[in-house]
């Protein structure tokens, strides 16, 4: 969309899947909840954070398409095997596919969408469905009040928070208070 001004990207947690990242446009700070897709400045911010812009235009259809998408990849990773949740994510999916073709310099892939306001949301939704070959890595943050989400990579498998710089050191401050303030004094 001419005109349109991008901004920077003001969330706490950003590069994570695609889809994962997407999920993350939505999130807490102190002045309370926030949705980067609340307009179009804010989904230039993401295009650009995951590298869309030159596949995706910054237009109100591709903010609604994304956020509708958005919903679907919460909805599935919220409630996975639900047949609601699987028609949600279907429904975006319906609008592209994947070419295989065979050329001179070998065989090449490419997005085809119905709509071109549709490209980001279906590549969002085709990247969640990558991560559920690991669906018990999909993790909702730990903390109570956080919203995002993560991708859990490590070794093991036991990531809790979404950083531990933040929500994993409000856990540890607030348990060591707990301790401190229920142990005797003497």
């Amino acid at each position: 969309m001419a005109g349109v001004i991008p901004r920077t990207d003001p969330r706490p947690l950003a590069g994570e899947p695609m889809s994962i990242d997407l999920l993350n446009t939505v999130w807490n700070d102190a002045a309370g909840p926030r949705d980067l897709l609340d307009d179009v400045a804010g989904l230039t911010a993401w295009l650009t954070a995951v590298g869309l812009t030159a596949t995706s235009s910054s237009s109100e259809a591709t903010r609604l398409a994304l956020r509708q998408a958005r919903d679907a990849i919460r909805t599935n990773a919220d409630q996975p095997g639900s047949p609601a949740a699987r028609e949600a994510l279907n429904r975006v999916l319906t609008h592209g596919s994947l070419v295989r073709t065979l050329t001179l310099d070998g065989p090449t892939t490419s997005v085809h969408v119905d709509d071109p306001a549709q490209h980001a949301a279906w590549v969002a939704a085709e990247n969640f469905l990558h991560l559920l070959h690991r669906p018990d890595r999909i993790r909702r943050c730990a903390h109570p009040h956080c919203v995002l989400y993560f991708y859990d990579t490590s070794p093991k498998g036991n990531r809790r928070w979404c950083s531990m710089s933040g929500c994993g050191n409000r856990a540890k401050a607030a348990r060591h208070y707990s301790r401190r303030r229920t142990a005797p004094r003497t």
